[in-house]
């Protein structure tokens, strides 16, 4: 089969042993740095794009889009507003709330929280907290029943079991002026959810109707909808709240789990500049290997000049010895970082058996375990960014080579 010669000398040089076993040695470490700089980036990407996935899989599977809350006061008709609410365009559906903070109390133990009163028929077209209550989800709440859904975390520290009662604590209304002693409202408690994270140790659910008879109100003063386009809620949020004739408190997920989100994404980018960087300094060992080939194979360059051998041949030649070392140290790294980003979340899970310590906690965050999800546009984007890199870094030695004076080479040689 035809091959340039300059191909042909470059793939040679490439595969045959060097006189210098320093040169050897830097050459294969030029391809161990490259292919560790790929795999890296490849895995490292993989589960910020796992992370990311958690978020909206997850996180913003039980926590409401958008709300809009009333500055004082409730709705006057809230069925009207929640269908003007769910006649805009970006707005999947929504369903009414009431939030009360208050404190928990069984005997001398006591837990502060936030308690979200929701209408069960309609919640879970906004939110999917259902799925993480055991038992028969939201039935078990029952209109003008006081009773509640606590997350694990609080039923633990409350020691409370199905079943139990349990006090609810408010600051009395209209209490502005002078102490006054707490209301004490009875509660039975008729469920547990675990959905991982701070939401299990803040959050408490009740009927939508038993706090509008503790607040004494008609209707509920807030709404929570879900959007089709999560990235875009805070926007969204904002036109819905302007399209209403009420005072309100526009929010969204944005405004409460945001960070989270604007954390994954500075990662991702400080990782590929700091990876990217990585695989520059292993370019660099390409720059040494070659200098060093150049200075070994003087007499051969001299020999291929006489013979009339033009600059960019030469040049050729050592640009192609390089880029096999970047071609070999890209292809290794890429196929090492998919399978190690595939198989990333089971190797964490064994590596966490092994040492008996868990990487990630479940009461911290909002999922205990490394998640990974591979994005193949990425993974060839960062191998030829890598290839083109290694290609780069041949081209002053390739120069350098092309420079040789064959006289004063073969002179030197008699």
């Amino acid at each position: 089969m035809y091959r340039p010669l300059s191909t042909f000398i470059g793939l040679r040089y490439s595969q045959a042993k060097h006189k210098n076993r320093f040169v050897s040695f830097i050459s294969i470490a030029s391809i161990l740095g490259i292919a560790l700089g790929v795999m890296v980036l490849i895995v490292g990407l993989s589960a910020m794009n796992g992370f990311e996935k958690a978020l909206r899989d997850q996180l913003l599977s039980v926590v409401p889009h958008a709300e809009l809350e009333m500055v004082s006061g409730s709705f006057n008709d809230i069925d009207a507003t929640i269908a003007k609410i769910e006649a805009q365009p970006d707005v999947v559906a929504a369903t009414p709330f009431i939030t009360l903070n208050g404190l928990l109390q069984k005997d001398n133990k006591m837990k502060a929280l936030q308690i979200r009163a929701i209408d069960p028929r309609t919640e879970n077209n906004v939110t999917n907290i259902e799925k993480f209550i055991k038992g028969q989800g939201w039935s078990l709440l029952s209109p003008n029943k006081n009773t509640i859904i606590l997350g694990k975390s609080v039923a633990e520290k409350l020691q409370l079991s199905i079943g139990d009662s349990v006090f609810l604590l408010l600051p009395q209304q209209g209490a502005q002026t002078r102490l006054k002693a707490p209301r004490s409202i009875p509660f039975k408690l008729v469920g547990i959810f675990a959905m991982g994270g701070q939401l299990d140790s803040s959050l408490a659910f009740i009927h939508i109707s038993d706090a509008q008879k503790i607040l004494s109100m008609d209707s509920a003063n807030a709404i929570a909808f879900k959007v089709n386009d999560v990235l875009k809620a805070q926007s969204i949020a904002r036109s819905v709240g302007y399209s209403l004739d009420n005072y309100l408190y526009i929010k969204s997920w944005i405004t409460s789990q945001g960070y989270l989100y604007q954390d994954i994404q500075m990662v991702k980018s400080l990782m590929y500049i700091i990876l990217l960087l990585v695989v520059a300094v292993a370019c660099f060992n390409i720059v040494s290997t070659l200098v060093m080939a150049v200075n070994e194979k003087r007499g051969d360059i001299a020999i291929l000049k006489t013979m009339g051998a033009g600059k960019w041949t030469l040049r050729f030649i050592f640009i192609v010895q390089g880029a096999f070392n970047g071609f070999v140290g890209c292809l290794l790294g890429a196929m090492m970082g998919i399978y190690i980003a595939l198989n990333l979340t089971e190797l964490i899970t064994h590596l966490e058996a092994l040492l008996g310590h868990k990487f990630l906690s479940g009461d911290i965050y909002f999922i205990d375990f490394l998640p990974s999800q591979i994005n193949y546009n990425q993974v060839i984007i960062i191998t030829l960014l890598a290839f083109v890199m290694s290609v780069l870094a041949t081209i002053y030695p390739a120069w350098r080579a092309s420079n040789i004076k064959p006289a004063q080479e073969l002179g030197y040689s008699h």
